[in-house]
């Protein structure tokens, strides 16, 4: 599967969460500069394993292909999650010629990102956005597929795929539309 193959109406699929191994990392930043500026002081990384474990021992997504291929399911196009979930969207649209549009409220986050986000005073959805380092699955597959998706825990519908002269668009949870665009994970201060 590779990345061009998405065709319009196809559904925009990604696999586990995203955000986390930008947080891990942060994390670590914070630490390390405690440390830095007194040498006595030992890092408290307490409750945040699953963060870290994404940034320091990440996991192949190959389990996902396993299921897909249970399901009965060939994506149109698919890539990891690398480099944040926008420009891996753009990556799809661009090599496929489709528009993608991402709605806000499906996209994957866990608790423990979410709420570390919330410490170091960032927005969640902005490192799940363009944090990277995630290696998840993004894909995209044919609405027929839907139902064998739907309820799977390990999958989260976070779109579709449109006529490129739509765009590719990020649609917040109050309802507005943005245009969707890559800055890439080391461009989040």
């Amino acid at each position: 599967c590779y990345r061009k193959g998405a065709k319009i109406h196809d559904l925009v699929v990604c696999t586990g969460d995203l955000g986390g191994a930008y947080l891990g990392l942060q994390l670590l930043n914070r630490e390390n500069e405690i440390f830095k500026e007194n040498p006595r002081i030992q890092p408290d990384l307490s409750g945040h394993d699953y963060l870290l474990k994404r940034q320091l021992k990440p996991d192949a997504a190959t389990k996902y292909i396993n299921i897909l291929k249970e399901l009965k399911i060939v994506p149109t196009a698919m890539i990891d999650v690398s480099d944040g979930l926008s420009s891996e969207v753009l990556h799809i649209s661009k090599s496929s010629g489709v528009g993608i549009t991402i709605h806000e409220e499906k996209i994957p986050i866990d608790y423990t990102a979410m709420n570390l986000a919330n410490d170091f005073n960032l927005n969640p959805i902005t490192c799940a956005l363009s944090g990277g380092e995630d290696y998840e699955l993004l894909f995209t597959i044919k609405q027929e597929h839907y139902n064998k998706l739907k309820k799977d825990p390990d999958f989260t519908i976070i779109g579709f795929t449109t006529d490129i002269s739509e765009g590719n668009n990020f649609i917040a949870t109050d309802g507005t539309s943005h245009v969707l665009t890559a800055q890439g994970w080391d461009n989040i201060k």
